[in-house]
């Protein structure tokens, strides 16, 4: 606060005039060092004939400053070019003084006015020495004043308990960054008013904008351990509308060695504000199931199987076979494992299309266990493609599960989406498809355990909003969002792969996992979180345009099918999905035939074919809603 009215007094009145002055005091005081130097470093000589001369000293340096005009500078810019200027200033204020002196000499016009040359001369190099080294200095110390000032933030701490004390103290040791904590904010009427640290602890109630600009505060930190989503939401909505910027202190669990600094203060980030508790998983089991084993991971360059090929990476596999068809992204994975020092998986560029180059893979590697994650998910995409959903989705699917049969593969483990349920598009038809098949397979299987995990969207998954949105901001928007109302289920991606890992480990085989997503969120809400956490307004400074629902797309995603329930597991977040039971042998058939003949088929002729396996497909906004077919020939019980 000192640093504050220092600076702005300087920049206020420090004109030219004051330095002019400045300099003309500076005179003064070297023409008394003069003085003192030529006697001896002594006061013995006649101070008022000092005196005397004075007056005269001060008008010859009026006379140099105005003619040169050093006194004009910016003080905290001075380079060496106003150094000269003082120079050429003081040299003439010397030169007139001699010839003053001189003069005077001959003419004896002011008997008082005799000085010395020797302390004119000293007088000349004190003054110019003083004149410029003063300017150096002012400079100095208004640059460190004004780089101090700089990094000044003000902060509100938001939580004055023990953890809001801990991060208290934490910024006041902080010595890269200059925070100034403002006051802390609580809800606890009996700490309301009170002072830590002759801090100030205010009412929520107080914040206002009015607050935030008096005491021009930058920023809040939200110190509070164990907050709920729905608080931590109100609390951020609360001060992004404010115009300040809203950081978290991490859990305990994550401070360095149980200590807390303040490089660990965070910016709040959307996953924060999904008002669900985040999924933490660490079961000794999901060890002991793939150490030493040899796993493959299909789709393994995708958001989902890569962080599965990471957290795999984790423990001590024997060998983790990564497929992919995408073959930059999977280098990308490779260079990615080789930089953290991994060397037990091999990459293979490989399309789970081709069950020859895959079966190849099997007999050569011998995997125990498969995450089956290849798929295409786009919607849009894949409502104009039925050929394509069905090849990969459905008849890839068939190939990973057939081989991991056949081989007597220990576990598979397919992911699923929530758009499987009720579906209302190609692509979730074909997931649905895939998990009838895989249904179908875990009933013969004798040795292999099929299992489904159905979850719905992860943030920062390829073509997911929340990286569209970013690309948007940075564009300068506007953000565009299908219907004001629609809203989905979100998870990150590390906790929907930690989940995946944990189902693996689970049941004997046929059973659908599904994940608690917590509560469905409004994408419309999503979007003006990430503008205002970016430190943008909404409409002002970007805009959202509402575009209508896409082909396939719904309003709402749902986790269970019409008529299915759920059975609890041991872990609260996973539960099983119990589903209609259906005749394994009809529906094999049908996608055995499908495999045969879908090639001959046109997108319409293959979406009627996927409607006959899965009655409950309804297309939504999309050219396939005329196509009314309801199966006679699959038996559902």
């Amino acid at each position: 606060m000192i640093r504050n009215f220092i600076l702005r007094t300087l920049d206020k009145y420090a004109s030219k005039w004051i330095v002019f002055f400045v300099d003309l005091f500076l005179v003064f005081v070297s023409f008394f060092i003069a003085y003192f130097i030529r006697f001896n470093v002594s006061f013995n000589f006649n101070v008022n004939n000092l005196l005397n001369q004075i007056p005269f000293v001060l008008f010859f340096a009026v006379v140099s400053f105005l003619t040169v005009g050093s006194y004009k500078s910016i003080i905290r810019h001075t380079g060496i070019r106003d150094a000269f200027n003082v120079f050429i200033a003081s040299s003439l204020l010397c030169v007139l003084l001699l010839l003053a002196v001189t003069f005077n000499v001959f003419f004896k016009v002011i008997d008082s006015f005799y000085i010395p040359k020797s302390i004119l001369i000293i007088h000349y190099l004190v003054t110019t020495l003083v004149l410029i080294l003063s300017r150096f200095i002012f400079k100095s110390f208004y640059d460190v004043l004004s780089i101090e000032l700089e990094s000044i933030h003000n902060v509100l701490i938001y939580g004055a308990g023990e953890s809001g004390i801990i991060s208290f103290g934490a910024l006041n040791r902080d010595k890269k960054n200059n925070y100034d904590v403002i006051g802390f904010i609580d809800d606890n009427k009996n700490k309301i008013g009170k002072k830590i640290d002759r801090v100030k602890i205010y009412n929520p109630k107080l914040i206002t904008k009015e607050f935030i600009k008096k005491y021009a505060v930058d920023e809040v930190i939200i110190s509070i351990q164990k907050i709920k989503p729905n608080r931590l939401l109100a609390i951020t909505d609360k001060f992004i509308g404010l115009g300040i910027d809203v950081k978290i202190v991490p859990a305990l669990s994550k401070w360095i060695d149980g200590d807390f600094n303040a490089n660990q203060i965070r910016q709040v980030k959307i996953e924060d504000l999904l008002d669900r508790a985040p999924i933490i998983i660490d079961n000794p089991i999901v060890q002991r199931e793939v150490n030493n084993k040899v796993v493959l991971v299909s789709g393994a360059a995708g958001s989902i199987g890569s962080e599965i090929s990471r957290q795999l990476s984790l423990y001590n596999c024997k060998l983790i076979v990564l497929i992919d068809q995408a073959e930059s992204p999977l280098y990308d994975l490779q260079q990615e494992l080789i930089q953290k020092g991994i060397t037990n998986f091999v990459a293979i560029v490989s399309d789970v299309r081709d069950r020859f180059k895959v079966e190849r893979i099997f007999k050569k590697y011998k995997p125990q266990r498969v995450f089956h994650a290849a798929a295409y998910k786009h919607v849009p995409l894949m409502e104009k493609s039925p050929y394509e959903a069905i090849k990969v989705n459905v008849l890839g699917t068939k190939n990973i599960a057939d081989l991991s049969n056949e081989y007597g593969i220990e576990r598979f483990v397919m992911i699923s989406t929530d758009k499987a349920v009720n579906p209302t598009n190609v692509m979730g038809a074909s997931k649905r498809i895939a998990e009838l098949y895989i249904g179908c397979v875990s009933k013969a299987s004798k040795k292999t355990k099929f299992t489904i995990t159905r979850f719905g969207n992860v943030l920062g998954s390829n073509g997911s909003v929340i990286p569209l949105f970013k690309r948007q901001i940075e564009n300068g928007g506007p953000l565009t969002v299908t219907h004001k109302k629609i809203t989905r289920y979100f998870m990150t991606i590390p906790e929907a792969c930690s989940l995946v890992l944990e189902a693996g480990t689970m049941g004997k085989g046929g059973e659908i996992y599904i994940f608690d997503m917590g509560k469905s969120v409004k994408i419309f809400e999503i979007a003006k979180r990430m503008i205002y956490l970016s430190g943008l307004r909404y409409p002002e400074d970007i805009d959202i345009k509402v575009t209508g629902l896409r082909p396939g797309e719904k309003l709402y995603e749902e986790l269970l099918a019409d008529g299915e329930n759920t059975t609890k597991t041991y872990h609260d977040k996973i539960m099983i999905a119990k589903t209609h039971e259906i005749d394994n042998s009809v529906v094999k058939i049908k996608i055995d035939d499908l495999s045969l003949n879908f090639d001959k088929l046109n997108n319409r002729e293959l979406v009627k074919l996927m409607k006959t396996l899965v009655p409950e497909y309804v297309s939504n906004n999309s050219e396939f809603e005329i196509l009314d077919v309801r199966p006679k020939e699959v038996n559902i019980k």
